[in-house]
């Protein structure tokens, strides 16, 4: 160890930590950080002093922190310009987000959709159970008047909309929950 050392850490740490603590606070406006770099700087001139002698200290020292605080800022700059590039791609992926929901109209969709489903399974049925089903849901006709028009038996024409509307439950299975959170 050489004479313009303290003789421990200790006294090292002591001495120095104050001056060293404020001159790089005031480029790093962040206590925690500034703690950091002047603890990671006074540890490692103690190494150095292990291993070599050091002539000028201070200038050592102030190069040192100058250095770190150059480091530190640097990293800063380029967290800060990363931080605003993912800022400005979360804003737009939200604008886009907002702007899709906006237009979204769940009834054009849900309702084009089971329309859908409704005028397939009814171009499946048989010619007689989808006459009857039309009749009755859409016509508004009662069971009576649907039976007395086809000449059929009120019983039949129950058992072709019960028919219908089972086989309609099962395919428009995925969408019950949906059509009943609206209702």
């Amino acid at each position: 160890m050489n004479n313009n050392l303290p003789d421990t850490f200790n006294s090292l740490y002591t001495q120095y930590y104050n001056k060293a603590f404020l001159f790089t606070k005031s480029y790093i406006h962040d206590d925690m950080a500034s703690e950091d770099i002047v603890a990671n700087v006074l540890i490692k001139i103690w190494q150095i002093s292990e291993n070599q002698t050091i002539n000028n200290f201070k200038g050592l020292l102030l190069t040192m922190l100058k250095n770190s605080c150059l480091d530190h800022l640097k990293h800063q700059k380029i967290v800060e310009s990363y931080g605003q590039k993912y800022s400005e791609i979360l804003k737009r992926e939200l604008d886009f987000r907002i702007s899709t929901l906006s237009a979204c109209n769940p009834d054009k969709i849900l309702c084009a959709e089971i329309e859908d489903i409704v005028s397939n399974t009814l171009s499946s049925l048989s010619k007689e159970s989808r006459l009857i089903f039309e009749m009755s849901r859409f016509s508004d006709k009662k069971n009576i008047e649907i039976a007395q028009e086809l000449q059929i038996s009120v019983k039949t024409v129950e058992y072709h909309i019960s028919k219908v509307l089972r086989i309609l439950r099962k395919n428009l299975k995925d969408y019950l929950p949906i059509i009943t959170f609206f209702i």
